[in-house]
């Protein structure tokens, strides 16, 4: 199934990532040469949540996202749109509040979080620029956004590497470890199609979101963009 076919069957993109969700976390950290953990260090950082704090990590997946925050004494509610991701996650880590919920219509009262935060999801969500008003409903007044995602890399040389290995190589990595390629087939399109650094600082701030910026991250294949609701 094409990008085009899966960008108008969301449900299909539920499904997709529904039978990869037993390798996912361990697909990820060959795909991504194990700087995963090193993103998420970062992006836990950014969010900077204090002991109470409400914490909302949507796309969080199997969980393993959400852990860090509980180990600062936040309250973090894992949210996803993938019940096969939940249910591994929920087995995995059964003390954890899993949600399962639209990022275009979220499940949760407006300003009931103190930071909401997205990793490598806001690509998979059919209206990207829904999602991010959303999740500025549900982040109280003050409160901060912290998206990680795929970006441009901001060396033009790197950058033809990079886009080879997306196109290229990464598909065929995905057969050899992933219980469904055609799941990272769709990543390496969504990845080349997604809007760079200052692309998705916009679609922030038409969301409404204030004080806008990013950080590179590995030269620019990934970036933090924050913003304060």
């Amino acid at each position: 199934m094409s990008r085009a076919d899966l960008d108008k069957q969301p449900l299909a993109v539920a499904s997709m990532f529904d039978r990869v969700a037993g390798r996912y976390d361990l697909t990820n950290d060959v795909l991504a040469v194990g700087q995963t953990r090193k993103w998420r260090r970062l992006v836990t950082e950014a969010v900077d949540p204090q002991p109470g704090q409400r914490v909302l990590d949507l796309a969080a997946g199997t969980g393993t996202s959400s852990e860090s925050f509980v180990r600062v004494g936040a309250q973090v509610v894992p949210c996803d749109f993938s019940l096969g991701m939940l249910q591994v996650g929920r087995k995995r880590l059964p003390h954890l509040p899993f949600v399962a919920g639209d990022a275009m219509t979220l499940p949760f009262a407006d300003a009931s979080f103190d930071a909401v935060t997205i990793s490598f999801g806001l690509r998979n969500i059919h209206d990207p620029a829904q999602g991010l008003r959303e999740m500025r409903r549900v982040t109280r007044p003050g409160g901060r956004l912290v998206v990680c995602e795929f970006s441009t890399p901001v060396w033009p040389p790197f950058r033809t590497i990079y886009q080879e290995y997306l196109m290229k190589a990464l598909p065929q990595i995905a057969k050899r470890v992933a219980s469904n390629s055609e799941a990272y087939e769709y990543l390496a399109e969504s990845i080349a199609a997604w809007p760079g650094q200052q692309g998705l600082a916009e679609l922030l701030l038409d969301a409404g979101w204030e004080q806008v910026a990013w950080r590179n991250l590995s030269g620019g294949i990934v970036a933090l963009h924050r913003g304060v609701a």
